[in-house]
């Protein structure tokens, strides 16, 4: 009798637990409303973060609008360098003929039509200049003539341009236009009281250090059209990352594989980095060594291995630290790492077309992006960065030129780009 009373009494429990839980899954489902908000922007109704916690500026103005230049728009966007809201620099690889006009689609196949909808019809990495990096010869510079016609394909001007916050060009640094080939970023020492600028060309396989105006060269590291892999060259060099100290190093790079390390007077220190075969999973092996980041607090350097497609952590005299992956290629092809005042790393994937955002740990945090060569979308981005104000600016080598984004009004600050390494200057 006792076990029959049990064995009702448990059932009873059971059933009611059932018709407890049910109701409150049938309650809870029903509460979409009060669902946590994971948006950019808390307790925004509708919509979606397309551009994250960002809104697109009308940034800057076309090349259009110069003398002369009705029928030529922007080269690839190489780089980007906010030195403040009224000062930003845009690095391109010359100008490309304007698309006023969409072709019209074509049937290639009875199954396949060219163009599709919205999709891009250039790819501006591919039709700007420099073409073969050597001539014939296999020593010569290349003359850039497999990459078109000359003012008829692409126009090899306004490499180095200076734009303030309402996009008009304020500086044009045409005088120095004959001395690049592939100049691949642009970048002010944060901790340099004179900010002069330095642009990096992987062709020339050197590093150019201008006074702030632009007047002046003050310094050549490498030997311009000569690779190497000793203290005096490099073969292909990418990014550069600073200490407090004004110590810096350089990501070297697409054909080199190390990291190399230079005093505040650009003094060789040291080196380190080999040769890996993908997908490399060796600490201190490399595969296109295309990004480099400093945190001053910790003193890490952060260096993306771009065809392993993971961030190698090393400390400042590179000692093998930690490490992570960016995902499974192909899905990830990260162009960039870039370090914030707020102690995070971001990145650009080319593969997702997302800006991802790290822990210095390495933990995933938060992404966004959409891909397209409409304003806002990101199709190859390759240099990045951040004013005072919070504007966020990108330069894409595939959709060509620059863009900015602006803080959206009550943005979530978890889920903009933190500033950049407070400067050692005033602006």
């Amino acid at each position: 009798m006792r076990k029959g009373t049990s064995f009702i009494v448990a059932v009873t429990t059971a059933l009611a637990a059932v018709f407890f839980l049910g109701a409150r899954w049938t309650a809870v489902e029903g509460q979409g409303g009060q669902a946590t908000s994971t948006a950019a922007v808390p307790g925004e109704k509708g919509g979606q973060d397309v551009f994250g916690a960002f809104d697109v500026a009308d940034w800057p103005k076309p090349l259009t609008a110069l003398p002369n230049h009705a029928a030529w728009t922007w080269g690839a966007g190489q780089g980007v360098f906010a030195e403040n809201p009224n000062r930003v620099f845009v690095l391109q690889r010359g100008e490309l003929p304007a698309i006023t006009k969409r072709p019209a689609t074509i049937k290639v196949a009875p199954s396949i039509e060219f163009p599709i909808g919205r999709l891009p019809i250039r790819d501006a990495t591919s039709a700007s200049p420099p073409g073969r990096l050597f001539a014939a010869d296999g020593k010569t510079p290349g003359d850039d003539l497999d990459a078109g016609e000359p003012g008829k394909d692409w126009r090899w001007e306004h490499i180095i341009t200076v734009f303030d916050a309402q996009g008009n060009m304020i500086e044009d640094w045409t005088q120095w236009d004959k001395m690049f080939r592939r100049p691949h970023s642009v970048f002010i020492s944060p901790y340099d009281a004179e900010k002069n600028v330095w642009i990096v060309d992987d062709y020339r396989h050197a590093i150019f250090k201008f006074s702030h105006d632009g007047k002046k060269l003050l310094q050549t590291i490498g030997e311009p059209n000569v690779p190497g892999d000793d203290n005096k060259h490099f073969y292909r060099p990418t990014f550069m990352a600073w200490q407090k100290d004004g110590s810096f190093y350089v990501a070297d790079g697409y054909q080199n594989t190390r990291v190399v390390k230079f005093d505040k007077d650009g003094k060789f220190l040291m080196t380190w980095g080999q040769k890996g075969t993908p997908p490399e999973k060796r600490p201190g092996y490399f595969n296109n060594v295309h990004g480099v980041a400093v945190d001053p607090e910790s003193k890490r350097v952060f260096v993306s291995d771009r065809q392993n497609g993971r961030v190698q952590v090393f400390d400042e005299n590179g000692k093998y630290l930690d490490e992570w992956s960016y995902g499974p290629r192909p899905t990830s092809d990260v162009h960039l790492i870039f370090m914030t005042s707020d102690r995070f790393l971001w990145a650009f994937d080319r593969g997702t077309s997302k800006m991802i955002k790290y822990s210095l740990d390495g933990k995933f945090l938060y992404s966004w992006g959409t891909w397209g060569d409409f304003p806002g979308a990101f199709w190859g981005v390759h240099g990045m960065a951040v004013d005072q104000e919070g504007n966020f600016y990108t330069a894409a080598v595939d959709s060509g030129g620059a863009q900015k984004f602006t803080p959206r009004k009550g943005a979530n600050p978890a889920f903009l780009m933190g500033k950049l390494v407070t400067p050692g200057w005033r602006n």
